[in-house]
């Protein structure tokens, strides 16, 4: 256990089931941070729009100009087209269902507004994302493997895996982006060559996507020249492609905040060409608070990356604290902020449906929906797929390429839908 003696922000890994778990001594205090967690603003299924967004034409599989929006729900449109241009002058979409099994068949809501990529870099309030994540957690020393997925597996195969299953993160979700790991390995190996269909086929369905780099231990790469050679590849790879969005570093919480935020500026400096707005900067240590990050202006333009989770305050039951807790470590930069991992247990029967206080978890999803939702802030929930976490909010069900995705909580579902100003 860290002493109090010892730098305060320094961390000790523990485990908890299978979450990664940091206890960081603060002002004094022990305070729980961990794993990973996440969600995003999802776009509008097969032609409905959403509170913020207009319609869509039906087919397209993306966000039109000109169909009136529907309030936020999920249409019911026709068959998705991969990588489908927008729709002008749609109707709104009839306003579909969330839940049960969905597949690659059905309509593609939740595509980005430029599935060709172009046009400028998203606002934040627009990600409504979900985390797909490896089943051993995505602090891995070697290939990562998004659950149902395997490196034996071709591109085609993970390209049909991941439009299977990122058409239910759409559907069932409402989600418009998805959030993935990568590392070392998994780039510089041959699974790269393979990997790439999930990034790939996330941008044929419109979505926006970001790439976010996990170090598998300690809080920091192991080698800085392997690190920089990783995202040479990754960069030259989907600079071209204004869907994409690099994470420079998820959870960074071995360096303290003035390094790392020199470490996110050389980053910066090495890539030019990229647009600052493409580039996500973690809070904190483990993503906890931005402020230091939004106050640099050295890092204007950038997003930035909050975590939050229940563990975050082992003890609190009530609603105003999170949303307190929430507001003070946004501080004045809600607008540049992706709350890029956030979630609770799915897999044990809470309710998720009611006010919420006097419950730890349910007072934190309560509070963490209504205060994205009510500020119009973007944000990744976590996860939304990993096999055997019981914080995943779907279940992957089928074999081979034939996959769906089934809700494991109907009640938080609907607080992820709310977060996302869907509902």
């Amino acid at each position: 256990m860290t002493r109090f003696s010892e730098l305060a922000q320094l961390p000790e890994h523990m485990t908890r089931g299978s979450r990664q778990i940091l206890f960081l001594v603060t002002a004094g205090s022990l305070v729980a941070y961990g794993g990973c967690s996440g969600s995003s603003r999802g776009g509008a299924g097969g032609g409905a729009g959403s509170e913020d967004r207009p319609g869509t034409g039906g087919g397209a599989g993306a966000e039109g100009v000109g169909g009136a929006g529907s309030g936020g729900v999920l249409g019911s449109g026709g068959a998705s087209a991969t990588g489908g241009a927008s729709a002008t002058g749609g109707a709104p979409g009839s306003g579909g269902t969330s839940g049960g099994a969905v597949d690659a068949g059905q309509d593609g809501g939740g595509a980005d507004t430029r599935p060709d990529g172009g046009g400028a870099p998203a606002a934040a309030n627009t990600f409504r994302c979900g985390n797909w994540a490896d089943q051993r957690d995505n602090f891995v020393n070697g290939d990562l493997q998004l659950s149902g997925t395997t490196t034996a597996d071709s591109y085609a195969t993970v390209f049909a895996k991941s439009t299977a299953i990122l058409t239910a993160f759409q559907n069932t979700v409402g989600a418009n982006s998805v959030r993935i790991p990568i590392n070392e390995p998994t780039v510089m190996d041959a699974w790269w060559g393979a990997y790439k269909g999930t990034i790939d086929a996330a941008l044929a369905r419109g979505m926006k996507v970001i790439v976010a780099y996990w170090a598998w231990h300690n809080g920091r790469m192991d080698d800085i020249n392997t690190f920089y050679a990783m995202w040479d590849v990754v960069v030259n790879a989907y600079a071209g492609n204004g869907l994409v969005y690099f994470q420079i570093f998820n959870e960074p919480y071995a360096y303290q905040p003035a390094d790392f935020i020199t470490l996110a500026v050389q980053w910066m400096a090495r890539y030019p060409s990229l647009p600052p707005g493409r580039v996500i900067v973690a809070g904190n240590y483990t993503d906890q608070d931005v402020r230091p990050q939004g106050a640099d202006p050295r890092l204007n333009g950038t997003l930035l990356s909050l975590h939050i989770y229940p563990f975050s305050n082992a003890t609190q039951t009530s609603t105003q604290a999170w949303r307190d807790m929430l507001q003070t470590n946004l501080g004045a930069y809600a607008s540049r902020t992706i709350v890029s991992e956030w979630g609770a247990p799915m897999t044990t029967g809470a309710d998720y449906s009611g006010a919420g206080d006097g419950d730890h978890n349910a007072s934190f999803i309560t509070a963490l929906s209504t205060y994205l939702h009510d500020n119009g802030i973007g944000s990744c929930y976590w996860p939304v797929l990993r096999t055997a976490d019981t914080w995943s909010l779907t279940t992957l069900n089928g074999a081979g390429t034939t996959l769906s995705l089934t809700v494991n909580n109907a009640s938080g579902l609907n607080r992820v839908r709310a977060a996302f100003g869907l509902q």
